[in-house]
């Protein structure tokens, strides 16, 4: 068995590769510098030349409600540019079994909540992630059109708000878990008694670990073929990937605010764009199926400040 992990130097691809690693499956990776996923002639002499049995498609260009706004060009051209080369390619090598990661900014601006798979396409997406929420949902119906024109088995899985080691702490272009974190840190380090949060405070996110993240991957990848469509539908094969529990922006400013020992005061800016009211997931297919998020919040959120001060070095200029 070898498994091409594309993406593996972010935080999903990595948590994934490690995973993998620690089951003694072989892998197959590149960096960017080695392989421009957006180059459609590279990735085929790739995939030619490697054949690997599966490839999860774990490589995205991804960022916060600013980098989203900022640069919607780039995220809906090189999203599609690596969904198309890569899905296509890994059909044309012969690969039988891929794993696509999208993201839950596929689902209407306006939907009921929690937001079920069946929601899809039934409404207008939210307007500052939409470039690439579209290229997302593109990745879906590619992996599904393969499926119902060649018999592939390529699956999609769709988390809510991830974060864990590994994550952008970028302060503006990161998104809100580790820009947050990363604010609060430096707001102790500098002394100062106020932290401005970007919004009202009122949206509602729901936040799963990077490890289950990459567990959840698994289990979905691997789940035998007949059981797999018994829970889906071809047109409609994607699952939910999340907690089911949400929190409010304030709520999870104040235990950042405690896990990072900050003691001042929170500044909500309204003048900055609050994005989607609520975003929680319905993570019932996932569970019928036989998995369930195990880290909580708060624990999470201790692990992921760890690996941030034990990291902080190499974070500084990033």
């Amino acid at each position: 068995m070898k498994v091409f992990v594309a993406g593996h130097r972010g935080m999903v691809g990595s948590a994934i590769l490690r995973r993998l690693q620690a089951q003694g499956v072989g892998t197959v990776t590149r960096s960017r510098a080695e392989l421009d996923l957006t180059d459609q002639a590279a990735v085929r002499g790739f995939l030619q030349a490697e054949r690997p049995d599966a490839v999860i498609l774990a490589a995205a260009k991804v960022g916060g409600i600013h980098a989203n706004n900022s640069y919607p060009a780039d995220f809906i051209y090189e999203n599609l540019m690596m969904e198309c080369n890569v899905i296509h390619q890994s059909f044309a090598a012969g690969v039988r079994r891929l794993l696509f990661l999208g993201s839950s900014c596929i689902y209407p601006r306006a939907v009921a909540q929690p937001m079920a798979e069946e929601a899809l396409l039934t409404g207008v997406l939210e307007p500052t992630n939409e470039p690439y929420a579209i290229a997302k949902i593109a990745g879906i119906k590619l992996c599904e059109s393969y499926n119902r024109q060649h018999g592939t088995d390529y699956r999609s899985v769709m988390p809510t708000n991830l974060y864990g080691p590994g994550d952008n702490f970028h302060p503006a272009n990161s998104h809100v878990m580790p820009a947050m974190m990363r604010r609060f840190h430096e707001a102790v380090q500098e002394g100062r008694d106020e932290v401005v949060v970007w919004g009202t405070g009122t949206p509602r996110r729901e936040f799963l670990h990077v490890d289950d993240m990459a567990e959840a991957s698994l289990f979905v990848m691997n789940l035998d073929r007949a059981a797999y469509e018994a829970k889906t539908q071809p047109m409609l094969s994607h699952i939910n990937v999340g907690t089911g529990e949400d929190v409010s922006i304030r709520e999870l400013a104040g235990m950042l605010a405690e896990v990072t020992g900050f003691r001042g005061r929170l500044v909500f800016d309204s003048s900055k764009p609050d994005g989607t009211p609520r975003k929680l997931m319905d993570v019932s297919r996932l569970a019928a199926m036989g998995w369930r998020a195990r880290t909580g919040l708060r624990e999470g959120i201790e692990g992921t400040y760890r690996w941030f001060l034990a990291n902080a070095d190499g974070l500084r200029e990033a």
